[in-house]
């Protein structure tokens, strides 16, 4: 079945592709209407060495990017995206989920602090509270370990909460989802139809040749009812009969047609015009063939004129 084809079925079962298709719609506007618009901010902080490890750099804390901050940032994040620290977080207002990590493809201790919700104000609103409390929560880590004042590392906002992008990746994935079953679903439906419109009238031409054949009344080739024995007898083996027994119909016409294609000599014309005054129905097909030329096997079923041979 080709493109053109898969159309004109289409064309022809609107009726069916109609409905699918509105349900494909339906299906869309749901998903529209059930999972909203999703809106994420993000901000990036980094930690920096302490004033007494950057007396050999002049001071700048830039200068100095020790490993030890790198592991130091995993285990901040680790600690933000637990649960005590999110239901901290629900505490001081903050709405959404968050999440706190390295950043991606980062040559020095640099860390993601994204929040996602569904309304843009709260969560840009929780993405500047996420910020704080990292810093905070890195202070508490160092105060806990009596860590000098000049000795702890501190954290810098590299890149302020940003404004709240939209997120339509999963929400569009699940439209193109909920399209395509509708759709297939559409399809499957109007070819079903097709094909089941298609059988009917098959079946009812493989039924109609039953019907007839096994119908008592019908005649057969002899003029008889199939329920008589006799008839069904007669039929079934032509060749046993007498010669001299009249014929039917359909075989003195065959008979004479293979007759009159034939040009009989002098002497069977004269035996043909003695014949003539017998009637039609009595006589034998085989009276008038020429004892010289027999009668082709096929148009007179295997008989032989013995009238011909008694003309003789």
């Amino acid at each position: 079945m080709d493109l053109a084809e898969i159309f004109r079925v289409m064309r022809r079962r609107w009726y069916v592709l109609l409905p699918g298709l509105l349900l494909t719609g339906g299906l869309i506007a749901a998903v529209l209407l059930l999972i909203p618009v999703t809106y994420q901010s993000q901000s990036t902080v980094q930690l920096l060495n302490s004033p007494k490890a950057t007396v050999a750099y002049g001071g700048n804390p830039f200068l100095s990017t020790q490993t030890s901050l790198t592991g130091m940032a995993d285990s901040l994040a680790r600690n933000l995206n637990s649960d005590d620290s999110v239901r901290e977080l629900k505490s001081r207002g903050a709405t959404g989920t968050f999440e706190a990590k390295i950043a991606d493809n980062a040559q020095g201790p640099l860390m993601w602090l994204t929040v996602t919700g569904t309304e843009k104000k709260a969560v840009l609103a929780s993405d500047r509270i996420l910020t704080k409390y990292a810093g905070e929560r890195l202070e508490q880590f160092q105060e806990e370990q009596s860590v000098e004042p000049k000795a702890m590392i501190r954290m810098t906002t590299i890149v302020v909460p940003q404004p709240p992008v939209a997120q339509t990746t999963t929400r569009l994935q699940y439209m193109v989802m909920a399209g395509g079953l509708g759709l297939v679903l559409s399809l499957v439906a109007v070819f079903y139809v097709e094909a089941r419109r298609r059988s009917h009238p098959s079946k009812r031409a493989a039924d109609a040749p039953e019907s007839t054949t096994d119908s008592p009344d019908t005649p057969d080739s002899t003029g008889t009812g199939s329920g008589s024995g006799f008839g069904a007898a007669d039929a079934a083996d032509p060749a046993e009969s007498p010669v001299t027994a009249p014929r039917s119909a359909s075989e003195e016409s065959a008979v004479e047609r293979t007759i009159a294609l034939r040009t009989p000599p002098a002497w069977a014309r004269s035996a043909g015009s003695r014949s003539a005054g017998e009637p039609q129905a009595g006589r034998s097909a085989t009276a008038v063939a020429p004892a010289t030329e027999p009668l082709d096997e096929e148009s007179t079923s295997g008989q032989r004129s013995h009238t011909g041979q008694r003309d003789r």
